[in-house]
């Protein structure tokens, strides 16, 4: 399945995410990933693993397992490098050993301190604050995405974490429209209207952390996932499913595209297995009821600063 952009470029309904994936099971798990039937990878250079993911791919080209016109390729440009957006595209490409993105993505609305392209780092000042940078603008930073379009880096643009009045600023002071906006969202953290602001106007909703984050942010953020649910697994016991599967499924009815990450075998094929069944509208109403507005990713436990607040 998949969701064509207002690029007019076709983006898979599922993808991988390689937050948080350890350099050395990047080559497997990408491998695998692929011949389970992925085709969207979706990358940043803030991971880190940019030229792990990058040697992956280029073993699956010359191996055969995949053409790289079948793949879609997502990453994203880092608050550090708002002042340096071509350098930095130009320093993932490549990393990943690739020609041009699918997809580029303001990873989020803020520039920091340049620290040097690609290094991705959060300096804070003494503090122990993040050190924002108050002499670029998002506009400016916008305007250099769209030249990536034009220079043929680049197929399509679009931001991350962004609010409702940020992707309306963005909006209007596009000249090329973002296709795209990843942002949090999983039954516990549904942002209906979000959602829908940006469906309304053509914006293409990726949800990061589907999942609610599970044991990855359990550990980082002391945050809770919805995968324990009781009413979740009632309904997931009703398809004959996983708890997981219900809720990348329920992503997929909502028209968001989901990119679920996990460095376990069973569970790459099992977040595959989700197009052979479709949620009844009591089910989705059930899971509608669920939303405790709850954010569990938050990286103000590293940056001093809230700026979702």
């Amino acid at each position: 399945m998949e969701i064509t952009l207002n690029s007019g470029y076709k983006m898979p309904i599922v993808g991988l995410g390689v937050w948080r994936m350890e350099k050395e099971g990047i080559r497997d798990l990408v491998i695998n990933s692929i011949k389970i039937g992925y085709r969207h990878l979706d990358c940043a250079a803030d991971y880190k693993n940019e030229a792990e993911v990058g040697e992956a791919l280029s073993e699956a080209f010359k191996e055969g397992l995949v053409k790289r016109e079948d793949l879609f390729v997502t990453t994203k440009l880092w608050n550090s490098d708002h002042g340096h957006v071509i350098e930095a595209c130009k320093d993932s490409l490549k990393k990943l050993q690739l020609d041009y993105l699918d997809l580029y993505l303001v990873h989020f609305p803020v520039a920091t301190k340049h620290t040097g392209v690609g290094t991705t780092d959060s300096a804070l000042g003494d503090d122990g604050v993040l050190d924002i940078d108050t002499t670029i603008s998002l506009e400016t930073t916008w305007h250099d995405m769209e030249k990536l379009v034009s220079m043929g880096l680049v197929r399509s643009i679009g931001i991350s974490n962004y609010d409702v009045f940020l992707t309306r600023d963005c909006l209007a002071y596009s000249k090329i429209k973002p296709a795209v906006n990843q942002i949090e969202t999983h039954p516990y953290f549904q942002r209906d209207s979000l959602v829908k602001f940006c469906q309304k106007h053509g914006i293409c909703v990726t949800a990061h952390t589907p999942l609610g984050g599970a044991t990855a942010n359990a550990e980082w953020f002391g945050t809770v996932s919805c995968l324990e649910d009781p009413a979740l697994k009632e309904v997931a016991e009703k398809y004959k499913k996983t708890v997981a599967q219900v809720v990348l499924r329920w992503g997929i009815q909502r028209n968001t595209v989901v990119i679920p990450k996990t460095s376990k075998p069973e569970r790459l094929e099992e977040n595959f297995k989700v197009f052979d069944f479709e949620l009844a509208k009591e089910d989705m109403e059930v899971i509608k009821s669920m939303d405790r507005k709850y954010r569990t990713n938050q990286p103000a436990k590293f940056w001093g600063i809230d700026l979702y607040a």
